[in-house]
């Protein structure tokens, strides 16, 4: 997929949506041991990559440093008609950072209230000496609304098989 066709898909309403109005995302990646993981993350968009803020002892850290391809996945709606979802693949960096990394805490802005989005960085600034930050630019982006019928071409080719 081409850088055109990457911008085309993340600029949909609908994927734009998703990424500055969602806070939660899947990341898929390998672990050390060879075997799939799907985590639940949360995650800001800076508009040009997905951040995820971690621990820098976190098993994905030292995973994602060996083996940087990924795949992340954000959704929403709860019925056939309401179903969007925004799937992304990458390659994760890792930096580490020292303190909090910014984009953890714009992303809990999105969350909190400010009241308690101050209180959660306090917290968080007294826990962390470091952080890491996982940042995936897209390099293959889909975006899928499944009720305006933007769904994968083998599903769209068989709903026009079956009503024609």
């Amino acid at each position: 997929m081409d850088q055109h066709e990457i911008d085309e898909e993340l600029a949909a309403t609908g994927a734009q949506e998703l990424l500055t109005t969602t806070a939660a995302a899947h990341l898929a990646y390998v672990g050390e041991d060879g075997t799939p993981r799907v985590i639940p993350v949360g995650f800001h968009w800076t508009g040009s990559q997905v951040v995820i803020a971690t621990a820098t002892t976190s098993p994905k850290v030292a995973a994602l440093a060996a083996r940087p391809d990924v795949a992340v996945s954000i959704d929403a709606g709860m019925t056939p008609s309401g179903a969007r979802a925004l799937s992304l693949r990458g390659r994760a960096e890792v930096t580490i950072v020292d303190g909090v990394v910014p984009e953890y805490l714009e992303m809990s802005r999105l969350t909190m209230d400010p009241d308690a989005a101050a209180a959660f960085e306090q917290a968080v600034r007294g826990m962390y000496e470091q952080m890491a930050r996982i940042a995936i630019t897209p390099t293959w982006a889909r975006f899928y609304d499944f009720g305006a019928g933007r769904m994968p071409r083998f599903l769209r080719e068989r709903a026009e098989k079956s009503s024609a």
